[in-house]
């Protein structure tokens, strides 16, 4: 029998209880998204326990704080937000998901990013309060920030702000292992910095390939995971957004699948100057 491989959690659009309080929790998809239809849908989710809300809302303050430590210090706007969703230490991977975060004018920090649906096959773009970006099932109580140079920011803030811009590059196929230099998926890192790279060219890059163009030429380096055909296979076959066939069949038969990560990204900003080094946040109970 074929065993459901772990990758890491897809970055999913989930339901949760609504949450008063600081101005943390506020999200919207930046479009209707449709009902899921395949896969699990998120009432099949385990119901997430009030410990879990706690530290997770307890964590988006701290978060909070943190950034807006930052702003007062160097005036950012703009960060590179990653959460750790599942244990990916077999992988050599710290963290899962990432975000762009920016400081709104009227105070509250917003994270603009790309979630699977419910298991699906598809994801869409949201906008969302640092509250709901960490009410999640987190392997870890961590986050981790980037900032940016001021000309990426400066470039960045305007397109994530904006719903047509933010969506641009946007493709709904969704699988959490799409192949980094294709374009048939997207997964959410993925679009994360195809979208920075459109924002740094706004004047001539208009596609995804455009894109994939400028990253290729900036040094990106993307994340290879070994896994062998059987671990493939029981992913393609027991979930609905995992898929290998966008990968070269060269690679995907060397048992070499090429995707982006957090942690990839992370050194790839710092390496090229385009962030300074990561921080992180730590879950403190008071």
């Amino acid at each position: 029998m074929l065993m459901k491989p772990v990758f890491w959690a897809p970055a999913r659009r989930t339901r949760w209880p609504v949450v008063v309080g600081v101005a943390l929790v506020a999200g919207a998809a930046l479009w209707a998204a449709p009902q899921a239809h395949a896969g699990r849908a998120c009432d099949a989710r385990k119901p997430v326990s009030p410990q879990v809300v706690e530290r997770g809302m307890a964590l988006a303050a701290q978060t909070s704080q943190a950034l807006d430590a930052e702003h007062a210090r160097s005036g950012a706007k703009v960060v590179l937000l990653g959460r750790a969703g599942q244990d990916l230490g077999k992988y050599g991977l710290r963290y899962s998901h990432l975000g762009w975060a920016y400081k709104t004018p009227e105070g509250p920090w917003r994270v603009t990013h790309k979630l699977n649906d419910c298991g699906t096959a598809l994801g869409h773009v949201y906008r969302q309060g640092l509250g709901e970006f960490f009410l999640d099932d987190l392997w870890r109580f961590e986050a981790v920030v980037a900032v940016p140079s001021a000309a990426v920011q400066a470039q960045l803030w305007p397109v994530l702000a904006d719903n047509a811009r933010a969506k641009a590059l946007h493709t709904p196929h969704y699988s959490m292992v799409s192949y980094v230099w294709g374009q048939k998926y997207q997964q959410s890192n993925q679009w994360a910095i195809e979208t920075l790279a459109a924002a740094m060219e706004p004047a001539t890059i208009r596609t995804r390939e455009q894109a994939q163009a400028w990253l290729r030429f900036k040094g990106y380096e993307p994340t290879t995971l070994r896994l062998g055909p059987l671990t493939r296979l029981g992913g393609r076959v027991g979930s609905a957004n995992i898929a290998f066939d966008d990968h070269p069949s060269d690679k995907r038969y060397s048992d070499r699948i090429e995707t982006v990560t957090v942690d990839s990204v992370l050194a790839w900003m710092q390496r090229t100057q385009l962030a300074a080094a990561p921080f992180t946040v730590l879950y403190q109970k008071k």
